[in-house]
Parts: C-alpha cells; sequence; structure tokens
C-alpha cells in the first residue's frame, strides 16, 4: 500500500513576515503571483509576495539542516493515536512537485510510558513524512496559497493529510513544546487560570526574551484536514465522514475574554 500527496506550488503572500532574506520567493513563482490583493469585501489592502516554493528542483533533500525552507522529520509521531512513523526519506521533489508517500514498513523506536514513566521498544507498521517549516520562516499576517493533490480514495479510511500553520513556540509532534502552549492566544491576567497558559500575562517576569506581562502561545490554522472512509459519524462528534475542513484554533479557558485577531475583536 503506498499513496502520495502531492504539493506543486506553495506560496505566502503577506504584510508582515520575519526571516532573513536568503532566497525566501522562488526564481520559478510567475510574476502573476509576486503581488495580490485581499479578497474581503471593502479591504483595499495590497499583498506583496514574501516567500514561495514550486518544487521544481529534483531530488532535493529535507534531512534536518539539509534544506533552507523545509525540515522532514524523522520521529514517532504520537499525537492522536497516530499509527505511523515519519521518515525523511518518504519526502522527495519529483516532476516538479513535493511528494510525501506514505507506506507500510515497519520502524522499531524507543517509546515512553507517561503513565509509567518508563521507555520501552515499540513497532509502528506504518511509514510517512511531515514536512515543517518550523523556526526557519516566520509569517505574522497574510495570504497563504497552494496546489496540492490530496492521496487515497476518499470512500476508503486510514489516511489524514492536512496542510496547517502553527505558532512558532510550539512545534508538531513535539508535545513538550506544546503543553500549556498551544493554542492559546489569551493576552489578559486571570490568577484562577494561570496555570493553564506556561506563558501568560500575570507573569512579572519576562524569560528567553519574552516581555513580562504578555500572553503569548501557539494558535493553530487548519488550510485543509480530510479524512476518508465509509459514510457514518466519526465518534463523539457530529461529523460525517468523508469529510474536509478548514478551522482556526485558539484557547483562552476564560468565559467571556476577548482576544484580537487581525483587527477582529472576538468574544469567548
Amino acid at each position: 500500500m503506498v499513496r502520495t500527496i502531492a504539493v506543486a506550488h506553495f506560496i505566502l503572500i503577506g504584510a508582515h513576515a520575519t526571516g532573513t532574506n536568503a532566497g525566501w520567493v522562488d526564481p520559478d513563482t510567475e510574476e502573476q503571483f509576486h503581488n495580490t490583493k485581499a479578497f474581503s469585501p471593502g479591504d483595499a489592502r495590497e499583498y506583496k509576495l514574501v516567500f514561495s516554493d514550486e518544487f521544481n528542483v529534483e531530488g532535493r533533500s529535507f534531512r534536518d539542516g539539509d534544506d533552507p525552507k523545509w525540515t522532514a522529520i524523522d520521529k514517532n509521531d504520537y499525537t492522536n493515536d497516530a499509527l505511523h512513523f515519519y521518515k525523511s526519506e518518504n519526502v522527495q521533489t519529483r516532476n516538479g512537485v513535493l511528494k510525501v508517500k506514505t507506506e507500510l514498513k515497519d520502524n522499531l523506536y524507543r517509546a515512553f510510558d507517561e503513565e509509567k514513566k518508563t521507555f520501552y521498544s515499540d513497532k509502528k507498521t506504518v511509514q510517512s513524512g511531515m514536512v515543517q517549516g518550523w523556526n526557519k520562516f516566520c509569517i505574522t499576517g497574510g495570504i497563504v496559497e497552494f496546489s496540492a493533490m490530496l492521496p487515497g480514495n476518499p470512500q476508503i479510511g486510514g489516511l489524514w493529510p492536512a496542510l496547517w500553520l502553527l505558532g512558532n513556540l510550539a512545534r508538531a509532534t513535539y508535545v513538550g513544546s506544546s503543553d500549556y502552549v498551544w493554542p492559546f492566544s489569551y493576552n489578559g491576567c486571570d490568577n484562577n487560570n494561570r496555570v493553564s497558559q506556561e506563558i501568560n500575562a500575570c507573569s512579572k517576569v519576562g524569560h528567553y526574551g519574552m516581555h513580562p506581562g504578555r500572553g503569548r502561545g501557539a494558535p493553530e490554522i487548519d488550510i485543509l484536514e480530510a479524512m476518508g472512509g465509509e459514510p457514518g459519524p466519526l465518534p463523539n462528534t457530529h461529523v460525517q465522514r468523508p469529510y474536509f475542513s478548514s478551522s482556526l484554533q485558539v484557547s483562552t479557558l476564560v468565559f467571556g475574554a476577548t482576544f484580537s485577531m487581525d483587527g477582529f475583536v472576538c468574544k469567548q
């Protein structure tokens, strides 16, 4: 069994971005994608291309440290009861697209039992790939565009492909980095709930270059998540398979609190 997700075109058009100018815009990106306007009615803002990747270079390596834009991780994924193990060899550029391959292949690894606090040997029989831009390029606002082909048959379950964004204070699959950080966006001091948010506005001392008295976290934007399978409800939800979704995941854990998002003030 082999399933492949293919991404042919990934660009970020934004007004605010951080990083060095080390060729963030792919020279193969056509001129028509270098500028665009906001899609919301009444929004007159214009956006300039700040990052793009056309994946036209054949045979790129995405192992840790090999690529300036992306990293394909080599590790177990124990989030969401995942059945797969990630290997960088399953991420390749061929024929002008980035291909992420999922296959049946055994991987032995050292696992950790959270309840017993001990390590043990485990094995997974599905091997796949995850590509991350963590700690390489950060965008704080703008427009994301991509062209991708999802794997598999929508009527057959077992796959959960996704293209998504995560705040840089956390790193996907490294759950120690996301505990009490994901998906917080609350920037108010509430002493009754401060223990739930690692970097909260009640802190009077700043650490690691962060300002005191300011709440920080790692919200998540799922541009797409897709799950195939025989038609029917997912457990404990009203969602039916197969499904395709987009979502914004933020949290305050404080009833009635407010948070801001690109000029919009929202209430929980």
